[in-house]
């Protein structure tokens, strides 16, 4: 059956009215939202054990100790609040309420400001028991908040802190369940590109599932994880940061991709010059993409997150194929220097397609969304179909109409061809592989990186034949 969405006060009620759920609130900026509705709906004795706001930055420094990056809306200080809170708790109540599940519920907010300079955003973030006595539960997202009025977005934040503390109480036995509620009454006003969730009520969760699930249900168009698996947010890590995007379908990763990851990174950095040290790279996977065959299949989507990740690589998955949502997404981190990573193929696809759909005046509004002065288009080759001729961004068969302003973006050096590529691969192509390594077909396992062919084998990643690897151990 659907899941009914509940109104905010019904869920903040209902929460007073369950003696088994007790806790803390504490938040920083943007007001005492979330508790308010707990004291609001009435019977707020039965949940909230302490609310508080160390609002200034010193008495905030006093509680939760210094945040070395001079930070306060950041990851690091949720888990300081959380951290102290939750000992608190423990230590003053375990014995008076043993058969209480406890909580501490942290956000740390700075919303829309008088000037317009925050668009406002901020950090949440729950511990909570659900078992008294058992250990507890993280889960910490990060929020964009839309709505383009300060007292709009308070509301916001303290309609999502309920939500959040319902979810966690309510939907626990259905993550994707949980994910979806934490919108109820907030579609349009806010966006959640982060969120992780930790514990040993959720040790079999694979929080890069969660990252896909942001985006396939619209609760934000970006989400990144790490090397490691683990969830992480841009602002975390790219403020002020020259970032590479390689995007490509990685099913598998074969040496091409490597090749392309390698060779770029390369010309990128020598573009940047003295600061190119100060470069991340993301390898990019759209939605459009997982879904170019059929629907979403999640295990294909996470056989290729266990490829990446094997590979040393930051994984973006994004609903953003036209690159302006994503390229609008970092801008708000200051990017200084962005490159963008395509195939000669796909980039002929991109322009001929921004040419056909804005023939109507508005091509170049739409090449400029694009093409800003921080951002390059890095063009890998691919030989052209029946001979051994290059296909790259020179040559391209751009159409007519466009001849022009693709000559002029060229000249600029805004589109280049990427430099110190391997030619005795590019036979290699992706689909090929797929359905080579499906039978165990001879070969397959030479067109792609050692460590990935291993680990396809091992883990029997895309459809790799499960029944011969019982055989053979």
């Amino acid at each position: 059956m659907k899941r009914q969405a509940l109104e905010t006060d019904q869920k903040a009620l209902e929460i007073n009215l369950n003696d088994k759920i007790y806790g803390t609130f504490s938040e920083i900026g943007a007001g005492q939202e979330v508790a308010r509705y707990f004291f609001q709906v009435g019977a707020a004795a039965g949940t909230i054990a302490k609310s508080m706001s160390a609002y200034d930055k010193v008495v905030s420094d006093k509680i939760y100790g210094v945040e070395a990056s001079g930070r306060y809306v950041c990851e690091n200080r949720i888990y300081k609040m959380l951290d102290h809170e939750y000992d608190l708790m423990e230590s003053r109540l375990s014995t008076e309420r043993p058969d209480t599940n406890f909580f501490v519920f942290a956000d740390s907010v700075a919303a829309i400001n008088y000037s317009r300079t925050v668009k406002g955003h901020g950090w949440l973030g729950l511990r909570f028991q659900l078992t008294p006595g058992g250990q507890p539960n993280d889960i910490i997202l990060h929020v964009r908040m839309l709505d383009n009025d300060n007292k709009l977005q308070q509301q916001a934040v303290g309609i999502l802190g309920v939500n959040l503390i319902y979810a966690c109480y309510h939907y626990n036995d259905d993550a994707e369940v949980m994910l979806q509620s934490l919108m109820d009454n907030l579609h349009g006003r806010m966006a959640i590109d982060m969120v992780r969730i930790t514990g040993p009520d959720f040790a079999e969760l694979d929080n890069r599932w969660l990252s896909l699930m942001l985006v396939k249900h619209g609760l934000s168009d970006v989400a990144i994880f790490g090397p490691d698996g683990k969830n992480i947010h841009a602002s975390e890590f790219l403020y002020k940061k020259n970032v590479l995007v390689v995007r490509g379908s990685f099913r598998p990763a074969t040496l091409v991709n490597m090749d392309m990851i390698r060779s770029s990174t390369e010309q990128f950095i020598n573009d940047v010059g003295p600061d190119g040290g100060k470069t991340y790279v993301l390898t990019e996977i759209t939605m459009d993409n997982l879904c170019s065959e059929c629907a979403l299949d999640e295990k294909d989507f996470l056989d290729r997150a266990d490829l990446l990740c094997a590979l040393g690589q930051t994984v973006v998955v994004s609903n953003c194929e036209d690159h302006q949502k994503l390229i609008s997404y970092l801008s708000d981190y200051k990017i200084k220097k962005l490159g963008l990573v395509r195939g000669v193929r796909e980039v002929l696809d991109l322009v001929s397609e921004k040419y056909h759909k804005n023939m109507d005046g508005q091509l170049l509004a739409a090449f400029g969304e694009i093409f800003s002065r921080n951002v390059k288009l890095y063009t890998y080759p691919s030989l052209q179909e029946g001979s051994e001729e290059l296909m790259t961004c020179q040559n391209l068969p751009v159409p007519e109409g466009i001849k022009f302003l693709y000559q002029h973006l060229l000249n600029c050096g805004q589109i280049v061809d990427i430099k110190g590529f391997n030619v005795d691969i590019l036979h290699i192509f992706s689909k090929e592989v797929y359905r080579m390594l499906k039978t165990d077909e001879k070969g397959w396992d030479e067109m792609v990186h050692p460590k990935a062919a291993d680990l396809i084998r091992k883990k029997c990643l895309f459809g790799f034949p499960y029944e011969q690897m019982e055989f053979e151990y």
